[in-house]
């Protein structure tokens, strides 16, 4: 019997001995992998990140065109506070005309700019003297660009993330103080910490104090579901302990940093300290006092429950109590925690932006950056997209289309008339702004882009532009038949345009003819060139559309987007270079390493002396033609050019001009294509102008070629004439004049007029 019970011992001991075996197999299959789940998660990508996409950098110079009002709306879009006394980086005074300025610093592509304490004068809309108050003084002055929205993953998710460095150190002792004092000695758990919380929660009779460590909070965010049990409680624990063996303190502490959910805004999940502080302060993290920082500590506990805008009592008493931690564990002495704790939360009305904030020039760069990038590394790679975006050009754009849209509205109580509008710089080709809908921030169809419309008499330039490259045949002065015809087809269809006004002009000098958007006279020169000539033309001025292969060509019954329009006109404001539209200059890695450039792309398309002769004429339609009404709002000293269009029964509304440094187009019209009762000249013209007269800009400038001299001519005849003549124009001429008749003036009292002139 004792045998017996001896070999059952030893049996149930093998037995025990094998389950034990078994479980420490089982028990270091699942560590294995467990540490497996922690060295990928963290050894790789470990958070899906949206592009970020920028502004233009205001560049602040000696001579730098900066309408004061413009700068001020731009200061307070990158939350720059106004104080009577600048002395920390997000200041700025205004004194008059006088600026103090306090700059932050910030990174630019491969390049870091530092903090300025700037003052300079602005007269004129010009800065006329600049003055550095700092140590390192400079020529040239850079604000950071303003985040204007991201690409964002389908689990939507804000983060902007900094290392350990970057995150203030107050930050990081208010976060140790109030969640997790042992993070540097402990190895994940803190049984320390446990026994702290069990016995706040027993004085207090409700849980009050949690236990778990700053790295079990991490693992929780990173590895773990949300279910409560004691088996995930025993992941958690053992994924902690992991994590403290493999990385150092700093890491884990800066990935928390970076990782923390501390609200919502929408659908987007705001995730990490410093996105939070955009998002509650409208600043950058290292700008935030001790108050907004443990505000921000504070919600870590809960950041719905603790939400400052829904419930600022509960979270200014969660505030007040981790600035209480912080006073007796001596942190905040105990002026500076009564002075902490009587500051308000100041939280921002709104929050500073993170959504998309201009969502028709967004859908721009998203359109250029699939042409080089995949959907998943522009939602997944953090990449940071650096535009041309000008958010004052932009500002006003949005301001001047909305407010004349609404009057015109109201005119002709025509509630459904939309608008979109481009604007780009005349000599690097680059989209300023741009407004796809006559609400700019709705983001839906963006008329911009995608709609494509008859553009009337837009087309005008580019028939004329065809005849003045034949110098030869065509001179300004070169006269036209503007009379009526019928032009009969295969098909037995007729085609007999009209002039606007139902008048025949007879003869016409080609530059009056632009100059007054004659219709018969155009149709008839486009016949007369050929339409394969014309669209040899439009082509080289950068249209990829197919083009009408019929006459009506002429009189622009070709339909194009507001952007297809700006890429050709763009060549007309850049005498004869093509430039292709961009929205995009660089695209950089999260850590600011150059991956991609969009440079300049120039070819010269046309002769510099067709240009010429053509601006000459666009600035006559400006100053005596069809866009006359522009000065009307505009200063007179202001050499402008542009060209109005308008489709059959008023259905489009059409205006393309430029200045010496911006080109915009401008429409106007029905989505069901009804009459809008407007010309261009009576509705996109005057949304045009209203938004010139807000930017500091210049005239053209046309460099005049050699080879183009300036003659007088008879405006009945077209012929040479003399200065003193009655109805003599002076206009340009490219190349040899022997070809062009002259007539002397008419004898008499012109003769006598014109000599009693030349004393004057």
């Amino acid at each position: 019997m004792l045998g017996l019970n001896k070999e059952l011992f030893h049996i149930k001991r093998a037995t025990l001995w094998k389950i034990l075996l078994v479980l420490v197999l089982v028990l270091s299959a699942w560590l294995i992998y467990l540490d497996a789940q922690v060295r990928y998660k963290f050894e790789g990508q470990r958070w899906s990140l949206p592009a970020q996409v920028f502004a233009r950098s205001l560049e602040i110079y000696e001579g730098k065109a900066l309408n004061l009002k413009n700068l001020e709306q731009e200061l307070q879009l990158l939350n720059y506070q106004p104080v009577h006394d600048v002395q920390q980086s997000g200041q700025y005074k205004i004194t008059g005309k006088h600026v103090e300025l306090y700059t932050r610093s910030h990174s630019k592509p491969e390049e870091h700019q530092p903090a300025h304490h700037i003052r300079f004068t602005l007269k004129s809309d010009q800065v006329t003297s600049l003055l550095s108050l700092g140590h390192q003084p400079s020529t040239i002055y850079y604000l950071e660009p303003f985040k204007i929205g991201g690409i964002y993953p389908h689990v939507k998710e804000e983060r902007q993330l900094l290392n350990i460095a970057e995150f203030p150190a107050r930050l990081k002792q208010t976060l140790l103080i109030t969640e997790d004092r042992d993070f540097y000695s402990h190895m994940g758990i803190s049984p320390f910490a446990i026994a702290r919380a069990m016995w706040a929660n027993i004085q207090a009779g409700k849980i009050v104090q949690g236990g778990s460590t700053l790295t079990q909070q991490l693992v929780k965010s990173l590895f773990l579901s949300r279910e409560r049990s004691l088996i995930r409680k025993i992941n958690e624990a053992m994924m902690a302990i992991l994590l403290e063996i493999h990385y150092s303190k700093d890491v884990i502490l800066e990935t928390y940093m970076n990782d923390i959910f501390l609200g919502q805004s929408g659908k987007l999940a705001i995730h990490g300290f410093e996105a939070a502080s955009n998002f509650y302060f409208a600043k950058h993290l290292r700008e935030c006092d001790q108050a907004e920082l443990a505000l921000l500590v504070a919600m870590v506990k809960g950041p719905s429950y603790y939400n400052p805008r829904r419930f600022p009592v509960r979270s200014k008493i969660r505030r007040d109590l981790v600035l209480s931690l912080l006073n007796q564990e001596a942190y905040l002495n105990d002026s500076e925690f009564t002075l902490a704790k009587a500051q308000p939360l100041r939280i921002v009305n709104k929050p500073l932006q993170v959504t998309n904030r201009f969502p028709a020039f967004m859908d721009l760069v998203k359109r250029q950056l699939r042409e080089t990038y995949q959907d998943d590394d522009l939602r997944s790679e953090g990449l940071k997209v650096f535009t041309s975006l000008d958010p004052q050009v932009q500002f006003q754009l949005e301001r001047a289309s909305t407010r004349t849209l609404k009057e015109l509205s109201s005119r002709i109580n025509q509630e459904d008339l939309q608008t979109a509008a481009v604007v780009t710089t005349v000599g690097s080709g680059e989209v300023v702004g741009l407004v796809g809908d006559k609400q700019p921030q709705y983001q839906g169809f963006n008329r911009a882009l995608d709609a494509k419309r008859p553009i009337g008499s837009l087309i005008k330039p580019a028939v004329y532009l065809s005849a003045l490259s034949q110098p030869t045949k065509y001179h300004l002065s070169s006269v036209l038949n503007d009379q009526g015809f019928k032009l009969e087809f295969e098909d037995g269809q007729i085609w007999q345009p009209q002039n606007f006004d139902k008048i025949e002009h007879g003869q016409v000098m080609l530059n009056e003819s632009l100059m007054n958007s004659y219709n018969l006279s155009t149709a008839r020169l486009g016949i007369e060139l050929g339409i394969p000539s014309v669209h040899k033309t439009l082509k080289k001025l950068g249209l990829k559309a197919d083009l009408n292969p019929y006459p009506s060509l002429f009189l622009g019954s070709q339909s194009l987007s507001p952007i297809e329009v700006s890429q050709m006109y763009l060549t007309f404001a850049n005498q004869g270079f093509n430039m292709p539209l961009r929205a995009i200059r660089e695209v950089t890695t999260a850590q600011g390493d150059v991956i991609s450039r969009y440079p300049f792309q120039v070819e010269q398309v046309f002769p510099p002396e067709s240009l010429f002769l053509l601006q000459h004429a666009l600035q006559s339609v400006m100053r005596s033609g069809t866009g006359r009404s522009a000065y009307y709002t505009l200063p007179a000293e202001l050499d402008l050019a542009g060209k109005t269009g308008t489709t059959n029964d008023n259905r489009d509304s059409w205006f393309a001009g430029f200045s010496g440094d911006y080109l915009a187009v401008v429409w106007i019209g029905n989505d069901d294509n009804t009459p809008t009762a407007f010309t261009g000249s009576g509705g996109a013209l005057k949304v045009w102008s209203n938004f010139m007269k807000t930017i500091p800009q210049s005239s053209v400038a046309m460099v005049q070629p050699e080879q183009i001299k300036y003659y007088w001519f008879d405006r009945q005849t077209g012929k040479r004439t003399d200065e003193h003549c009655k109805d003599a124009s002076q206009l340009p001429v490219w190349g040899d004049i022997a070809t062009l008749p002259y007539q002397s003036c008419t004898q008499g009292f012109s003769n006598i007029k014109g000599w009693i002139k030349s004393w004057f």
